[in-house]
């Protein structure tokens, strides 16, 4: 029981070490958060930003990654 418990911590752990990292890397990839279907809407002060196209890649790209690891 309590090495179940200690093996999703230390998945939990890795995932977020994980998105740490992407979080650092992510504002120097090129293309990133400007790729078609994203919608940036402005009104006043008002913005709304709905990255669907970025949604989309990183969706597919963990899709893919997860699809080969559980192989």
């Amino acid at each position: 029981m309590m090495s179940d418990m200690a093996r999703w911590l230390i998945i939990t752990g890795v995932i977020l070490v994980g998105v740490g990292l992407f979080l650092l890397v992510a504002p120097k990839i090129p293309y990133l958060g400007k790729l078609p279907g994203n919608f940036t809407w402005q009104r006043g002060r008002l913005t709304v930003y709905v990255p669907l196209g970025t949604c989309l890649l990183i969706s597919v790209i963990l899709t893919l990654i997860l699809s080969l690891w559980r192989r």
